[in-house]
């Protein structure tokens, strides 16, 4: 939950904010829940409706200061560990060039390992607009990252 929120959010402190108002949400509407469906699919589509309603809301402005955690592994040993953290940086860099629809296919289906139909039903929208997102979304990781298509 917390890896999916900060990647819709972009930024690690405004993902937890959003996994705590998740939980409150759902914990405050746990009523509403059908018991014998999926949990998760449910808590993921109160958080992507949390994170709209707030994008919305708010509209603010790119923060200028990195994350707090960019330093945590500064002069860290060994060359494998500094290459993976640098590729990794670039996946950030490039997952954050998405537009919003193709991220949180992305996130979904191959991050978070959800099945199509399941990421579809957190969404709120056809397969086949999942399908095509996804499909754009790794062509355009796959360009951004210097990838062979």
């Amino acid at each position: 939950m917390r890896r999916f929120a900060r990647g819709l959010t972009r930024d690690g402190a405004d993902g937890d904010d959003l996994c705590q108002m998740t939980i409150e949400r759902a914990l405050k509407s746990s009523h509403l829940w059908t018991e014998g469906t999926r949990l998760d699919s449910w808590v993921y589509r109160i958080m992507r409706n949390i994170w709209i309603d707030e994008a919305r809301a708010r509209n603010r402005a790119s923060q200028t200061f990195a994350p707090e955690e960019d330093g945590e592994h500064v002069g860290m040993a060994g060359d494998v560990g500094i290459e993976a953290h640098v590729e990794l940086g670039n996946v950030d860099r490039a997952m954050a060039q998405l537009p919003d629809e193709q991220r949180e296919a992305v996130m979904l289906v191959l991050v978070e390992g959800f099945a199509y139909k399941e990421a579809a039903e957190i969404i709120g929208c056809p397969m086949g607009t999942l399908t095509s997102r996804l499909a754009r979304g790794r062509e355009a990781l796959m360009r951004a990252l210097g990838e062979e298509l």
